[in-house]
């Protein structure tokens, strides 16, 4: 027999929850009258221009990261039995759909490579809990995560993102692979009709912003780090980070007789071959893994142990001896062998400011000195090399499998303000006032057919402390610029978890890609929700993000107003707003 909705919220919460259903009274069986909810006349709606009056709400700082790092928290609730009527028709009309059926010409089909057949809207996915699956390998709180998927769906998601964890899937041995709640987990997607991003997250979890359970390296590669500690980052005071294995030594088999790259392509090519069924239509993304928190750069601000707090600079991740090696080897090709015993001994600890130290001031500062220039062009390219290697291993992977290919890039968008935008150069965005550091990145993608996936769109630069000149908004339209000039596909996320309007607003606005220098018809291929919780259940967060995914989907072309998609949106909670406040109920409980 199935379990209603408190049972399943109890398991969510850990908690047992009983329903109280009156005495006598059973429950409604009869189907809900679906076009009684959403043909409602609009004739009479009065429509407003776009609200910019609502107040900013003031955030604490805030970063970057997702982890792919960045997901965090329980499952939710959904709707009970006897909505399940409404809900399957929401799944096949798309939910949210108004009597005018031409709006289902904003159904958008995906060609490999992440390019968009129709050009309309911008399908929204969802990230999943990072604890998704289990260390015994299932799924976890199975019931409340197939509710919480019919509640996606229902709500006119286009998919989830979930992350496939390399500390996981090959804990114990090198080859040894075990998909099993993964396997659960993505038929459980396709069962609910949901299209899923999957991440190849090659990162240890815990530490980064968001991260609410660890999952550390296979075993067997942090038993390989432990006897050669400079597989791991170093910084030059000697701090081993075992976030992500240095990319240093990308070429050496160090990792039982594979090298980090091989062991990569190894995992990827055996997700490919288990779930070979689901690439291109149930899986239609794969997002690779590049560096901590799943991001392409170097771990330059680990907030983990306190060691950095924002918004500090970072330190450079460049001294354990295979990157000196490197480095040294640069320096002789460039006739300068004094450069390359060691990387910048003045720019500084984690939490400095750009002024505070000698490299990195305004004025004379190391960076924008004939050795900054050749450390910081050293540095980049390193990274780009490893992001060319990694790139070239997956897209020979998943080559013909009817899937695109996407890379995470960090928005790093404090002291962004300054000359030298030292934040973004200890990891690894040789980006200044005098160079576009984004560019590159992008190019690099293009070579692969590869999608570009950039965080903070939700952020607007007056949310954020002013002495620090943060500027998410400048940072994301330069990203944007970038991305048209390499005529890649940009898609977004937010990094921070919000719920507000005028959240929402922003990222609907930057999604458009409404930027002088960019094509009038470009908007963002895909945007993906951070992140299925309890909170995003509360009716009223439910409500604002059943309207957001609306205009989402209905694209910049579209000529309704928010009033009317929030009244459509307030007819579709009206209907569900019972087990919604049943939902928050037992998750408070």
């Amino acid at each position: 027999m199935a379990l209603n909705l408190a049972h399943q919220i109890g398991t969510l919460a850990g908690t047992q929850v009983v329903a109280e259903v009156p005495t006598g009274e059973q429950p409604s069986s009869a189907p809900a009258n679906v076009s009684s909810v959403w043909k409602v006349p609009l004739a009479s709606l009065r429509c407003n221009a776009p609200r910019d009056t609502v107040s900013p709400p003031m955030l604490t700082p805030p970063l970057t990261p997702r982890s792919a790092a960045n997901r965090s928290g329980m499952m939710s609730p959904t709707l009970r039995a006897d909505l399940s009527a409404a809900c399957q028709a929401y799944g096949t009309l798309s939910p949210l759909e108004t009597a005018d059926e031409s709006s289902s010409a904003a159904a958008v089909a995906w060609k490999e490579g992440g390019r968009k057949e129709e050009k309309r809207g911008v399908p929204v996915y969802v990230m999943m809990p990072l604890d998704s699956v289990t260390y015994g390998n299932t799924v976890n709180r199975k019931k409340a995560m197939n509710a919480s998927l019919q509640a996606l769906k229902s709500a006119g998601v286009e998919g989830i993102m979930i992350d496939v964890w390399w500390g996981l899937v090959e804990r114990e041995a090198p080859g040894v692979y075990n998909w099993g709640g993964y396997a659960e987990l993505l038929e459980m997607a396709k069962k609910h009709g949901l299209k899923v991003q999957a991440v190849m997250s090659f990162h240890h979890c815990g530490g980064n912003v968001g991260d609410s359970c660890t999952i550390p390296l296979p075993k067997w590669v942090t038993e390989e780090m432990d006897k050669d500690p400079d597989l791991a980052y170093t910084d030059q005071w000697g701090r081993r980070n075992y976030e992500y294995v240095s990319l240093g030594c990308d070429t050496l088999p160090a990792l039982k007789g594979r090298t980090p790259v091989q062991c990569y392509a190894d995992f990827m090519r055996a997700f490919r071959d288990n779930f070979r069924h689901l690439l291109g239509d149930t899986i239609v993304e794969i997002q690779v893994g590049m560096g901590p928190a799943g991001e392409l750069r170097y771990p330059s601000y680990p907030e983990g142990d306190g060691t950095w707090k924002f918004p500090g600079i970072g330190a450079f991740q460049c001294y354990d001896k295979y990157m000196l090696s490197s480095l040294k080897a640069a320096a002789e090709a460039a006739g300068k062998p004094e450069w390359g015993s060691t990387g910048p001994t003045d720019a500084g600890h984690y939490n400095n400011w750009p002024e505070d130290t000698p490299f990195f001031k305004k004025e004379g500062g190391g960076w924008n000195s004939p050795y900054g220039e050749f450390f910081l062009s050293w540095y980049s390219q390193m990274l780009l090399e490893h992001g060319e290697r990694i790139l070239s291993s997956a897209t020979s992977v998943f080559d013909g499998q009817g899937v695109k290919i996407s890379v995470k890039v960090a928005g790093i968008h404090w002291h962004y303000g300054t000359r030298s935008h030292a934040p973004e150069l200890t990891a690894g965005y040789y980006n200044t006032r005098y160079r576009d550091g984004y560019l590159p990145i992008a190019q690099m993608l293009a070579r692969h057919g590869a999608v570009f996936n950039f965080t903070c769109i939700e952020m607007r630069d007056h949310e954020q402390p002013q002495d620090a000149l943060c500027a998410p908004e400048k940072l994301v339209k330069q990203v944007a610029l970038a991305t048209t000039a390499a005529q890649v596909p940009l898609a977004g996320e937010n990094a921070l978890p919000r719920y507000d309007e005028y959240a929402h607003e922003q990222i609907l606005q930057a999604s458009s890609l409404d930027v002088e220098g960019s094509p009038v018809d470009r908007e963002m291929c895909a945007f993906t929700y951070l992140r299925m919780n309890p909170s995003l259940f509360h009716p009223e967060n439910w409500r604002r993000f059943v309207a957001f995914v609306k205009k989402m989907n209905e694209g910049k072309g579209a000529r309704r107003c928010w009033e009317e998609v929030e009244r459509e949106a307030e007819q579709f909670v009206h209907v569900t707003q019972p087990f919604i406040q049943e939902a928050a109920v037992a998750l408070t409980q």
